[in-house]
């Protein structure tokens, strides 16, 4: 059975994707809302309240690409986005199914997609990324041409099968884990019982993006952001929103304040951050490696 994350190369992160899509494209890319017909068949997963039951929403425009860069994307979409998206962005067991996605209809070759790959939903455990033009641009044209495929298809939503994701070496893992994560984790202590509080998929998306809530994990606490201004005015609060443009925060009386980026001095303090970069450092083996060594944390 071909593995969940199927890209045995290493490529950079949010992701995801932490965090991929959620890049995590999101609690990311909002699906179109799903409902089915009063006379609709009523098996597993085509119920009334299953986005499966209703076929996706058009495409606003029709678009093609080459299918080297579509295959790139495969690639590049499965170790950054498909760990919450799935490998065929049709949806993890709590990720968003993009092909279903009213915003991933609206989009014309990344308009849409991209600001929110590279903004990120923090909201929604969703960080941002920072993909080069060329590998977002390889992600965007994967998406829809999976979502081309999916409004020819009678088929529906996915379900994660959870044998795809028993294809580590705990032991292998344990090394890994022990080199690139006990400065800041350790087995016995707040790791210690993880594999009895989480598993399968929602273990996967924990240890990569533990800024979902999803799974039982707990809510990501915003990254704390100082704003220095032209004049010397030092301002802290919550991370509300930030692009390439524009910086936001919180403050602690409840304000919510914005600067231009170009006009301040940004420090951000984001104690997720070394996830966010571990991403682009996993190879697909390396993730089902630690995997499989934190489910023997019981």
């Amino acid at each position: 059975m071909p593995s969940l994350l199927s890209s045995h190369r290493r490529t950079v992160s949010c992701i995801a994707a932490a965090w991929l899509v959620s890049i995590c494209l999101i609690g990311p890319l909002e699906a179109q809302p799903g409902g089915a017909p009063a006379n609709a068949a009523q098996g597993a997963g085509r119920g009334q309240a299953s986005p499966a039951a209703k076929p996706p929403p058009p495409t606003t425009t029709p678009q093609q690409y080459p299918r080297e860069q579509v295959e790139t994307g495969r690639i590049r979409f499965a170790s950054q986005c498909g760990f919450c998206h799935g490998r065929d962005g049709a949806g993890g067991e709590g990720g968003t199914d993009l092909t279903r996605s009213a915003l991933v209809a609206a989009d014309l070759r990344g308009d849409r997609i991209a600001p929110v790959v590279r903004a990120g939903r923090t909201d929604k455990g969703m960080p941002a990324f920072t993909l080069p033009d060329a590998e977002l641009a390889a992600i965007v044209a994967f998406i829809h041409d999976q979502k081309t495929q999916a409004e020819s298809s009678a088929g529906g939503r996915r379900a994660v099968d959870v044998t795809d994701l028993q294809s580590g070496s705990a032991e292998a893992g344990k090394r890994y884990f022990d080199a690139a994560c006990s400065t800041c984790h350790s087995a016995s202590g707040d790791l210690a019982g993880i594999a009895g509080r989480l598993q399968g998929l929602a273990l996967l998306q924990r240890m990569l993006n533990p800024a979902s809530d999803r799974g039982g994990a707990s809510p990501r606490a915003a990254p704390t952001v100082t704003v220095t201004t032209a004049s010397g005015q030092v301002v802290t609060g919550r991370l509300a929103y930030r692009d390439e443009f524009t910086i936001a925060l919180t403050d602690a009386s409840g304000w919510h304040r914005s600067w231009p980026t170009r006009q301040v001095r940004v420090t951000i303090d984001d104690p997720l951050k070394a996830h966010v970069d571990q991403l682009g450092k996993y190879t697909d083996a390396d993730m089902h490696n630690v995997l499989a060594y934190l489910q023997t944390l019981r």
